[in-house]
């Protein structure tokens, strides 16, 4: 069965949490969304913005599916191969509906997003797209970026405010540590903000969606760790200058002049690319 006859062959959204009493569990950072529309705006917006037109020879995964709202949508892009990553047992009942109409190219893994490895070796391109749970959206990303030349594109909902984090320019008090790495490691493109109304329940903050897609050049696990090491000490004291924060590198002066920053700057008036060059030179 092809995926346009076996998605068609499926109940409605809503009679599938019906009629598995699907509740969403506050302890797992579940709001679901059930408007179709909302959810192929998703996928067509990240497909337009990265100039595809469908998934077709590239695997798709999805962290947290819940009912399958999105994952309908992913699949009606057509991707070679799906995996979704999901805890909830309820949840995992759903998605082998869905197997069972569609076999092979459908696959379910029961675990924990955070321990499971998305990083392995295969032929075709990956896309990560998920409505991330809320509580574990922030870790979930860092791991990614770690990564993120290991993946195509990564289509991902967060709390509107954690989205302002990820994107904020220096000088904001948004922009942080969590800013640099991400902007370091790839192009990030603002998508969809979407209201509390548009899921159930309702959560009380609006999400954004961002597209993230990787920089032509990427950093090194050797160049993220001394990135981190230096933006945790300098953002620890974010309102004091670098000269405070990292007076424990004694030739911090000659280095700051160097790469053409000044000992008086705030953290959060240095911008990404000179955070990574003060932490390559201090910590060589």
């Amino acid at each position: 069965m092809d995926i346009k006859t076996a998605l068609s062959a499926l109940p409605s959204l809503r009679t599938t949490v019906e009629s598995y009493g699907l509740l969403a569990k506050k302890s797992l950072g579940q709001n679901f969304l059930l408007n179709p529309n909302i959810t192929d705006k998703i996928i067509s917006l990240s497909l337009k913005q990265q100039g595809l037109k469908d998934f077709f020879q590239a695997h798709a995964f999805e962290v947290g599916p819940g009912p399958g709202g999105l994952t309908r949508s992913i699949l009606s892009a057509c991707p070679q191969k799906m995996t979704v990553i999901e805890l909830d047992e309820r949840c995992i009942k759903i998605m082998q509906d869905i197997q069972n109409k569609l076999g092979d190219m459908f696959e379910i893994v029961n675990a924990d997003a955070l321990q499971y490895d998305f990083t392995f070796e295969e032929d075709i391109k990956k896309h990560i797209i998920s409505n991330l749970p809320y509580n574990i959206s922030v870790p979930l990303l860092t791991k990614w970026l770690y990564d993120i030349n290991k993946y195509q594109s990564l289509t991902l909902m967060f709390q509107k405010e954690v989205a302002e984090r990820i994107i904020a320019p220096i000088k904001t008090k948004d922009y942080g540590r969590l800013s640099i790495l991400a902007q370091l490691q790839s192009k990030i493109t603002r998508l969809y903000d979407l209201n509390p109304e548009c899921f159930t329940p309702a959560p009380k903050v609006w999400s954004t969606v961002l597209l993230f897609e990787p920089q032509e050049s990427t950093l090194s696990r050797e160049e993220i760790s001394a990135l981190e090491k230096i933006t945790s000490q300098a953002f620890s004291m974010r309102r004091k200058m670098i000269r405070q924060s990292l007076k424990g590198y004694g030739n911090l002066d000659d280095i700051c002049n160097k790469i053409g920053i000044s000992t008086q700057m705030r953290p959060e008036e240095i911008t990404p690319t000179q955070f990574l060059a003060l932490s390559k030179e201090l910590c060589r």
